[in-house]
Order: structure tokens, then sequence, then C-alpha cells
């Protein structure tokens, strides 16, 4: 079973900065069609040692280090993974007690080990995608009636 690790506080003023110098670095690179390419580790002793990474993971690198940069902390979450209800509270920002209210009534399916239940990631953000869209028609029929009524709108 995948689980979420706890909190990640947030990054320092140095790993700010170290994260937005390397993600701009690493994405000059990214405009390739090769699968891979070719790093070096440096270690402590100044050695290089080669390292081929597919480009895809390189992408998700320049991903995270731009998120970081931009002083927010980040998680990587498997798509495949299976979270407790907690975590899943967690991931759409409401509490466990309504998230599994949302269980019960089925808006989201889930499935149970013995006594507890357990949502697939996949299906956290297939909810949460789904409400967004219901929250931006609505939000887009008030603006559109505050225009209608001239309500600082023109």
């Amino acid at each position: 079973m995948t689980t979420l690790s706890p909190a990640r506080a947030l990054p320092s003023a140095t790993e700010v900065a170290f994260a937005r110098e390397s993600s701009r670095t690493l994405s000059a690179y990214l405009q390739t069609r090769a699968e891979t390419q070719q790093i070096e580790i440096v270690d402590d002793q100044g050695a290089a040692h080669p390292v081929r990474v597919p480009v895809s993971a390189l992408r998700l690198l320049v991903d995270l280090l731009t998120e970081i940069g931009e002083g927010n902390a980040v998680s990587i979450i498997p798509i495949h993974a299976e979270l407790t209800t907690q975590d899943a509270a967690d991931v759409l920002n409401v509490s466990r007690p309504f998230l599994v209210q949302l269980l019960e009534r089925g808006e989201m399916p889930f499935h149970k080990i013995g006594t507890h239940r357990r949502v697939r990631y996949q299906d956290v953000i297939a909810y949460k995608e789904r409400i967004d869209v219901e929250r931006n028609k609505v939000l887009d029929a008030l603006a559109e009636q505050a225009q209608e009524l001239k309500m600082g709108y023109e």
C-alpha cells in the first residue's frame, strides 16, 4: 500500500533560490526529441558520475523545481496509489467526515479493507476536476448575471 508522506515544510529561501536556478538550467536541455539525457552527479570528493535519465523524469524534475522555486512544498503521489480517507480529504482540502459523507453518497468510488475505506488517488483527482468544472460554470453564470444587472462590470 502506498501512503502519503507527512506534510512537508515550506522550502527555505536558499532552497527556493537554488530551485529557481536549477529549473531554468534544466529547462534549456529539455527541448530535445531524445528519450533520455545524461546528467552528472558530483560526489563529495568532486568525482563526476554520469547518470542516464528519461526525459519524462527530467520534465517532472523541472516541474518539481519550479514549484519549489515559487516557495511551495511538494509531494509526489503515484497515480495508482490508494489513499486513506484522511489522505484523500487532505488532497481535497476538506474534513475527513465530509469526505466520508461523499463516499457514502456514492459521489466517489471506494473500497474497504476490513473496516477501513480506501480511495484511489485518480478517483480523488477525477472528483476534484468534476467539481471544479461545476464551480466554474456557476461562477460564469454569476458573472454573466452581474453584468446583466450592471453591478460594476462594463
